[in-house]
C-alpha cells in the first residue's frame, strides 16, 4: 500500500517537513475525533475568510476571492457533516487547536505586517491540510478516502491563492517576504513535528504512551 496519495506538486515542493507517521497512524485510530476536528476547521476556515473580508472590505480582489473561498469552506464542512451523521458522530464545536492558536499568536498587529502574515499562516494552514488529506487517503476506508482524495485539489488552490495574495497585497520586499515565510514555516514545522498532548488534525506527534491525551498522566485521578 502506498504511504501518500499524489500530492500536488506545489505542495510537495513548499513543506520540507512531512507528517509524522505517528500521527497517521493516531488518526487512523480515532477516526470519529479527525472527523469532527476537521469539520471544525472547515467553519473555521469559513469564518476567517470572512473576517478578511470584514477587515478589508477596500480590496476587492482580495474580498471577491474571500468570498468565493468562504463558500466553498462552508460547502466542505456540510460535506463533512454529512458524514459524520451516517456513521453517527454528533457535532460539536472544538476550540482552537495547539497548531492554530501558536501561528495566529506570531501574527503581528500592526499593518501591513498583520494582513501579510495573516495571508501567510492562512496558505501554510491549507498547504498542511492538503498534505495530511494527502497522507490520509492511502490507510482511511474507502467513503473516507474517497473524501479526502476529493478535497485535495481544492485546498492545493486555497493555498496558492493566500500565497497569491501574500505576494500582492502587502508591499513588501522580496527578502522581507521570504524571510517572514520562512519564519512561520519553522514555526509550523515545529509544531507538527514536537509531541502534543492534544489530538487534532492539525496536532503534532502523539505524546508518550504514559500521557493521555488530556495532557493528564495514566491513570491519574
Amino acid at each position: 500500500m502506498a504511504l501518500i496519495h499524489d500530492l500536488p506538486e506545489a505542495i510537495a515542493t513548499f513543506f520540507d517537513t512531512a507528517t509524522p507517521r505517528e500521527w497517521i497512524d493516531e488518526a487512523v485510530n480515532r477516526l470519529p475525533e479527525l472527523l469532527l476536528d476537521h469539520a471544525n476547521c472547515e467553519l473555521k476556515a469559513a469564518s476567517t475568510a470572512l473576517g478578511f473580508i470584514y477587515r478589508y472590505s477596500d480590496r476587492t480582489a482580495l474580498s471577491h476571492q474571500m468570498s468565493r473561498l468562504a463558500r466553498e469552506e462552508l460547502r466542505h464542512f456540510e460535506q463533512a457533516r454529512k458524514l459524520m451523521d451516517e456513521m453517527d458522530i454528533p457535532f460539536e464545536r472544538v476550540s482552537a487547536s495547539r497548531y492554530a492558536g501558536n501561528l495566529r499568536q506570531a501574527v503581528r498587529r500592526d499593518e501591513p505586517e498583520h494582513l501579510l502574515d495573516m495571508l501567510l499562516v492562512g496558505a501554510l494552514i491549507e498547504a498542511r491540510s492538503c498534505e495530511r488529506f494527502a497522507a490520509l487517503v492511502p490507510h482511511l476506508p474507502e467513503h473516507l478516502s474517497n473524501f479526502y482524495a476529493g478535497l485535495l485539489a481544492s485546498e492545493a488552490r486555497h493555498f496558492e491563492h493566500y500565497l497569491e495574495f501574500a505576494r500582492s497585497e502587502v508591499d513588501v520586499s522580496d527578502q522581507g517576504f521570504d524571510r517572514r515565510l520562512e519564519e512561520l514555516k519553522l514555526l509550523e514545522a515545529k509544531l507538527i513535528s514536537e509531541p502534543d498532548d492534544q489530538f487534532r488534525f492539525h496536532s503534532g506527534k502523539p505524546s508518550p504512551p504514559n500521557i493521555d491525551n488530556r495532557g493528564m498522566s495514566a491513570g491519574a485521578d
